[in-house]
């Protein structure tokens, strides 16, 4: 099997509010092939899905009910400490909660928590190790 993600899919307590958050709040275009029950975005070469908490959990033969961290956090990875500010700005502007505020890091980065209004983590960061390639992916050393 190849080390390979493709799409990552967020289980959602209300659709529109979470499309909401991630279209209108963030900015992300979701795609035409989204629709009433599903919404895709292209999260830069992964796809983001966002579908309701019971039908995934439904689909995927798994209990809903789920409290607390869930030892997963999402990740963005930027090219400035200022980026990270705007990011965090942006998203608790759209109505994410602010976990950790952006901040120098023991690893010698900087970055930042928010939760988005389902509480999935997602973490805006500046690491000075990685490079970025034009499309904004990591390019990890080998």
């Amino acid at each position: 099997m190849e080390p390979r993600i493709t799409v990552v899919t967020l289980g959602v307590a209300d659709l529109a509010l979470a499309r909401n958050f991630y279209v209108t709040g963030l900015g992300w275009k979701a795609s035409s092939s989204s629709n009433e029950h599903i919404t895709f975005i292209d999260a830069g070469g992964i796809v983001l899905g966002l579908y309701p908490r019971n039908l995934l959990a439904e689909d995927a033969m798994a209990n809903p009910k789920g409290s607390g961290f869930s030892g997963v956090a999402l990740a963005q990875n930027v090219t400035s400490k200022s980026e990270v500010d705007s990011a965090l700005q942006t998203a608790v502007k759209a109505g994410a909660k602010l976990l950790k505020p952006a901040q120098e890091v023991f690893w010698g980065g900087y970055s930042g928590y928010f939760a988005d209004p389902d509480g999935h983590i997602w973490e805006v960061a500046y690491n000075p190790h990685w490079q970025l390639d034009a499309q904004g992916r990591v390019v990890l050393p080998e």
